[in-house]
């Protein structure tokens, strides 16, 4: 039996293999909505064969969208859509997972193929909030307003809703966004947090957002359902996030009830960072993440090759792979990556109406 086919279990929630759909932002929203391009997208991946599909980072509330056409479930009207994408996952035998986020000083952006860069209040943008009134730089100019302590338990109380209408849409994986520059991110990193107050300065007040996010989350979803976080656990830049504060933050994560950590890095400033891209870069850190925090681990990045995945999951560096660019190649990935590795039940990977035609 191949590794990568074997199930995995994680509280009262199984998923067939250890294949996982990343959230992957596809800037294809209106008002937050779902629609029928995220039906085709996200169900063709979950026909694909994949154990788990995330739902890309999906907004807390509007100004925590990274542009106005990001996914966001700040309303109870947001249900019926989510429901319906939650169905289609289902149907295809994946489980449903969703990602909650809030972009920080990134958001009121344009899409990426559309210039990428801060939009302006004038042309359709909207004010953004963060740790510090520091500009994320580059191409995302704007200054965003320091959150106050109230705006800080706005946030909290945003997530807390998102949470409980992400239960009622009917999803059994609730990840939350700590990673890649937005606002958690921005508050756990020095580089991006230069408050003085109990959420700035060292690590313990650093942390403290989203120890506390988390907590309020962990208080409304269920225990018998996954609850994980993406945690970016290095900036690759000198003064910035390292990998041991990031292993002493999954432990206290766990320590709250974390189920799972999704392995992922960067972004926080633009263009400085010296990342050592290659073949499953990210797998020796989530190896050293899951022994010292004894905490399950999933990591994408740059995993690509069948016995990579299958190797990584061996030598016991990883839970789940999570995959992202490598299935927008191939939504059937699964399949042939179970032909590659000999696995007998390849077949069973596909809807009936697909196996019968290639068995």
């Amino acid at each position: 039996m191949t590794k990568l086919f074997e199930k995995f279990s994680l509280k009262d929630v199984q998923l067939r293999n250890r294949i996982a759909v990343a959230p992957m932002c596809q800037y294809s929203s209106e008002d937050g909505f779902p629609n029928d391009w995220h039906f085709v997208h996200l169900g063709s991946r979950a026909a694909g064969g994949a154990g788990l599909v995330v739902v890309e980072a999906t907004a807390v509330s509007p100004e925590g969208r990274i542009s106005p056409a990001d996914s966001g479930i700040y309303t109870d009207s947001h249900i019926e859509s989510f429901s319906k994408l939650a169905t289609v996952i289902k149907q295809h035998r994946s489980v449903p997972g969703i990602q909650l986020a809030h972009a920080g000083r990134k958001a009121s952006a344009n899409k990426p193929w559309e210039g990428d860069d801060h939009i302006s209040n004038a042309k359709g943008g909207w004010d953004i909030i963060a740790p510090s009134p520091v500009a994320f730089g580059g191409n995302l100019g704007k200054v965003p307003a320091e959150m106050t302590l109230a705006d800080i338990q706005r946030v909290k109380s945003d997530f807390v809703s998102s949470a409980q209408r992400c239960l009622a849409a009917g999803f059994e994986w609730l990840e939350l966004h700590f990673a890649h520059g937005y606002l958690a991110s921005e508050f756990y990193s020095p580089l991006a947090n230069q408050r003085t107050d109990q959420y700035g300065g060292d690590f313990e007040n650093r942390i403290r957002f989203l120890l506390e996010i988390f907590s309020a989350v962990r208080e409304v979803w269920p225990e018998r359902l996954p609850l994980t976080a993406r945690l970016s656990i290095t900036d690759w830049v000198d003064g910035g996030v390292t990998v041991e504060e990031s292993i002493e933050l999954a432990r206290r994560l766990k320590n709250l009830g974390l189920d799972l950590l999704d392995v992922s890095h960067g972004f926080v400033v633009p263009g400085v960072a010296e990342v050592p891209w290659g073949p499953g870069f990210m797998i020796p850190d989530a190896g050293r993440i899951r022994r010292e925090a004894e905490v399950p681990v999933a990591v994408g990045w740059m995993i690509t090759e069948p016995q990579q995945a299958e190797s990584a999951l061996r030598d016991e560096n990883l839970d789940l792979v999570m995959l992202a660019r490598e299935l927008l190649r191939n939504p059937y990935w699964p399949f042939h990556a179970a032909q590659k590795l000999g696995h007998k039940g390849a077949g069973d990977l596909l809807p009936v109406q697909y196996a019968r035609a290639v068995d």
